[in-house]
């Protein structure tokens, strides 16, 4: 019998001629290979934009935003809740926010709505 073959998909960018490929098995529902698609196309023209920078620094701090920010959708994915806060902490620090000032702003927060969060909010999570 023989095994599925490993289907492509090719992005690329006219801009810069950045070209992605992603190889797997992908589901056959047509909404998902849409996403497939979608995403991939968009992960290489984030990529261009990136390697386009012609600042070195630059170019270093958006590829190490852009780690973290991936990490992050993927811990959400995953649920897991642990990596997320540290994933949310280490970006705070690096934007010079300690976790000391989250933790003060947190306390104000409950301090000031205690179990009812303004419109638009949820419930706060716990540690």
């Amino acid at each position: 019998m023989l095994s599925p073959m490993a289907e492509q998909y090719v992005a690329s960018d006219k801009r810069t001629g950045l070209e992605v490929a992603v190889t797997g098995e992908f589901p056959p529902h047509h909404e998902d290979r849409i996403r497939i698609a979608r995403t991939s196309t968009l992960f290489t023209r984030l990529m261009s934009s990136i390697l386009s920078t012609e600042n070195e620094t630059e170019r270093r701090e958006r590829f190490l935003a852009v780690e973290t920010q991936l990490e992050l959708a993927d811990a959400l994915i995953r649920e897991d809740m642990g990596e997320v806060q540290r994933l949310m902490q280490q970006t705070m620090e690096r934007m010079g926010i300690t976790k000391e000032q989250l933790d003060e702003l947190a306390k104000r927060i409950i301090e000031e709505f205690g179990d009812n969060p303004p419109e638009g909010f949820g419930p706060l999570g716990s540690n």
